[in-house]
């Protein structure tokens, strides 16, 4: 595969990296969270939105066909790991980048730049994103994710600074993640576990009853399998000069895991 990687309802394609965007027919604003959240949904591969601190739309002639969110990671660590010292709402993590499949090949680093230019006027310091190389199949063998190293990281010169922690996951038959925070949602009783058993429950698992915890175990043996992940690719910039000099990166990956 070569070019530049595109989503539409969830599914990839790429464009050809030398096509020219026309600038003049685009824009590029704030957008509200209703809007990003639904186009995300729809059409990256997750069908996830992550906890939004800022959401950005590209726009076609006042058609939507971009979204940048910019969100908080599940732990400080990842942004306190990476910038030393800049207080962690000074950086943020790049966490859904979705722009779809009619979109020229060179428009990511356009809107890029352009989201850049916007966190760094409201006094951002530090971004940090990450890229994942593993390929998902569905329980069928159709694969529903190729796969991706960072290529438009690495084009808007990102530092890259190797891999994040290997870990397992889990994957429903139609090869989405189950997130670890999905499960310990029904483990916990915690908001939002009815909807998890609904989810499973779609997938195969027995119908719900009896202790909560017994039942979970059963339907993630039912529903799941799990894939060893060696970890995402990690991708930061600095926006102010004294985070730039904190970035030491190492030569960008070129190959997608199998």
């Amino acid at each position: 595969m070569t070019g530049n990687q595109r989503w539409r309802e969830g599914r990839a394609s790429y464009r050809p990296a030398a096509e020219t965007i026309v600038t003049a027919e685009y824009s590029v604003e704030a957008l509200p969270e209703l809007d990003a959240k639904s186009f995300v949904v729809e059409h990256h591969y997750s069908s996830s939105y992550p906890a939004a601190r800022g959401r950005f739309g590209l726009f076609h002639r006042s058609h939507l066909v971009g979204v940048a969110v910019l969100s908080h990671p599940c732990s400080d660590r990842v942004l306190t790991n990476v910038f030393p010292g800049v207080p962690t709402l000074e950086a943020v993590e790049l966490g859904r980048f979705v722009l779809l499949d009619r979109v020229p090949g060179n428009g990511e680093t356009w809107f890029l730049a352009r989201v850049f230019h916007a966190l760094r006027r409201e006094g951002f310091a530090g971004v940090v994103s990450f890229s994942d190389p593993v390929a998902r199949t569905s329980a069928a063998g159709d694969v529903v994710f190729p796969g991706h190293i960072g290529t438009i990281y690495q084009a808007h010169n990102a530092a890259y600074l190797g891999l994040s922690t290997p870990r397992s996951l889990r994957l429903l038959p139609n090869g989405k993640v189950l997130s670890d925070r999905a499960i310990q949602k029904v483990r916990g009783g915690e908001r939002g576990w009815g909807r998890v058993v609904e989810l499973l429950c779609e997938h195969g698992a027995p119908p719900f009853g009896g202790d909560r915890r017994e039942w979970l175990q059963r339907a993630l043996q039912v529903t799941t399998r799990v894939l060893r992940h060696g970890g995402n690719h990690r991708y930061a910039w600095g926006l102010t000069p004294s985070t730039r000099r904190q970035l030491e990166g190492g030569p960008y990956p070129k190959k997608v895991a199998a």
